[in-house]
Order: structure tokens, then sequence, then C-alpha cells
């Protein structure tokens, strides 16, 4: 596995162990579509929640959440509908949330979620 890759892996696991513990169900993880993958599908009460994660362990390419930009948000859309289409589920709503997360030499990583990414 690439150093970037295991970088991603662990920022969906840490973003996975966030929400749990903020009480949401992870309902899937890494589902593949037609037009990509989706990181974290999860509900938040009735309300359906697509999360796309992005990871950094350091500052050389920017915010994490400035590489989620309006084609992949579009993308994230059809593959949420893609996702409903293939699971016996209605939700009340669906958004899409953003998880930054950065890596630390020392410490724990810092999680920010930006909620209702438009």
């Amino acid at each position: 596995m690439r150093a970037k890759d295991a970088v991603g892996r662990y920022g969906e696991k840490v973003a996975a162990a966030y929400l749990s513990a903020a009480g949401w169900d992870v309902v899937d993880r890494n589902w593949r579509g037609r037009a990509g993958e989706l990181d974290i599908v999860a509900l938040q009460g009735d309300e359906l929640v697509v999360v796309e994660v992005k990871t950094r362990s350091g500052d050389g390419y920017g915010h994490p959440a400035e590489a989620v930009d309006h084609a992949k948000l579009s993308r994230l859309r059809r593959l949420a509908g893609e996702w409903l289409a293939c699971h016996d589920l209605r939700p009340r709503s669906v958004r899409v949330d953003v998880i930054a997360v950065r890596t630390s030499r020392r410490g724990a990583a810092t999680v920010e979620h930006l909620t209702g990414v438009l």
C-alpha cells in the first residue's frame, strides 16, 4: 500500500470513529458505484449523510477540504443517488458533509467537520 493510501485509510478510520462517538450510525464505508466511491455513508437521525473524508499530513497542499471542488460534489450527489437506489432506505433528506483530518507526528489527529457542503 502506498503511503498516500495509508494516510487516507487512517483518516477514514478516524472520521468513522468520530461520527460513531457523536452518536451517528455509520451504515457503509468505501462503497463503490459507477461514478466512484463514497468514503462514508451515515445516518444522523433520519437524515442520510454522505461524508467525504480528506486527510493531510501537512499543509503543503492547502486545507484538506479544498480538494472537494464543484465537480467532486456533483459526483458525490450522483453516487448518493446510486447508493439509495441499491439500498432499502428512505431517509427524510440527504446531505453531503466533508471531514478534514490532519495527522500529527505527535498526538492525536485533528478533525474538522464541515456540514452541508454545497
